[in-house]
């Protein structure tokens, strides 16, 4: 006779409680990452543009303001940047933590850092 082969039903409940609760808080997480590109994206822009060459802290910080308003960016403002001149370009950096609340007493606090090298 044939050994049986395969998965019971107790072992594929439990990968499907354990694949679920992976992808519950991947979606929970998601909006935090998302929002990192986004801030990311528009840091690298900002830097690159041309008319921001010889801009001011103030005007890069208002030039993200603007961009944040349109990417709904609301983690993250333009007086939390951190801009330095090197030589003619700007260098544009910016950290922040987010706190996303998983289940009960549980969250998980992400923190951030972007960059526009």
């Amino acid at each position: 006779m044939l050994k049986q082969r395969g998965i019971s039903l107790t072992g594929l409940l439990i990968i499907c409680v354990v694949l679920i609760a992976v992808a519950l808080i991947g979606f929970k997480v998601f909006p935090a990452y998302a929002e990192f590109f986004t801030v990311k994206k528009v840091i690298g822009d900002i830097a690159r543009n041309p008319e921001m060459k010889g801009a001011s802290p103030k005007e890069i910080s208002d030039a993200f303001d603007r961009r944040a308003t349109i990417d709904t960016i609301k983690s993250l403002g333009g007086r939390d940047l951190e801009v330095s001149k090197q030589g003619d370009r700007s260098s544009i950096r910016a950290s922040w933590s987010v706190k996303v609340h998983l289940f009960y007493n549980v969250s998980a606090c992400i923190d951030f850092e972007a960059t526009s090298q």
